[in-house]
């Protein structure tokens, strides 16, 4: 097994956090146990595990975290939008009993579930695939999306894998895209704030955006209580980068850099793009801890 490399900045892998992880009970492919082993056989001081929207994968990553001697930081990516645009937002620190977080956090997965299921629906029309296809490609508990659409598909013989899958029927220009709630990213921010969370600006620059995340847009979120933002991400677009990294120096923002580690479901490599200890020290002070 490979051991973890320097990050996006050249820093040296040693104390490094790997702060953007998905498994099962999202979209990842492995259980949160077998992620923190992973990232512990690679050197790893620590990771986040941030599944979409539930913080259900927590207590069993902690305690195996806990077993390898591994600093876990529970974490979620939220789904939000701002000014009709996706934006993904990482949640540290929350109090996962929250009560208007869960409320957000239901509401959100509850639609991702209806959204799946219209396109499947919208699917079956054309090819020989049902939900009972998707079915088999959730893990108990997981939080329902696109790509388990395509796990489906890919187990089905219909594409070779998920990027294929995502490329045709699953984009947004496709006649079988169908939207999804998502909460305001203003509102998410504020929400995070107000369940003791730190709130970090998921790849604000990733390859498969139109456009980078506005300046000031980012100017507006740190106004409302926007802590970070990951611009350490295999998927940013280097060229996107300056003005961004430019802004959060000005705006006083924390830089995080993570892998967005899926197991087999994205090329992403865990602990590709890390965090520093000195940074993650800092992020337990601001957070109370």
């Amino acid at each position: 097994m490979a051991t973890v490399t320097p990050d996006a900045t050249g820093q040296d892998p040693i104390g490094r956090y790997d702060l953007h992880t998905h498994s099962v009970i999202s979209d990842g492919t492995l259980t949160p146990a077998e992620i923190v082993r992973e990232a512990a056989g690679i050197g790893l001081a620590g990771l986040a595990l941030t599944d979409h929207d539930t913080a259900a994968g927590w207590p069993e990553a902690a305690a195996v975290a806990l077993e390898h001697g591994l600093d876990f930081i529970p974490g979620m990516e939220l789904t939000t939008k701002t000014q009709g645009f996706a934006v993904h937002l990482l949640a540290y620190f929350i109090d996962p009993h929250n009560a208007t977080l869960l409320s957000v956090t239901e509401r959100i997965r509850t639609d991702r579930d209806r959204r799946a299921r219209a396109m499947v629906e919208l699917l079956s029309a054309d090819i020989d695939f049902s939900w009972d296809d998707v079915i088999s490609a959730i893990s108990d508990g997981a939080t329902v999306g696109r790509p388990h659409i395509a796990d489906a598909l890919v187990t089905r013989g219909f594409y070779h894998d998920r990027g294929a899958a995502f490329a045709d029927v699953l984009h947004p220009g496709s006649k079988y895209y169908v939207p999804n709630y998502a909460v305001d990213t203003v509102e998410a921010v504020e929400l995070v704030r107000a369940a003791g969370g730190l709130p970090v600006l998921a790849h604000p620059a990733a390859t498969r955006q139109r456009a980078p995340m506005p300046v000031e847009r980012m100017k507006l979120l740190a106004d409302r209580g926007l802590y970070g933002i990951e611009l350490d991400h295999p998927e940013n677009r280097r060229e996107w980068l300056p003005p961004l990294r430019a802004e959060a120096d000005r705006l006083g923002l924390v830089v995080t850099g993570s892998s967005d580690y899926h197991g087999a479901g994205k090329e992403n490599r865990l602990g590709e793009c890390t965090t520093s200890a000195t940074t993650v020290a800092q992020m337990k002070r601001d957070a109370g801890l």
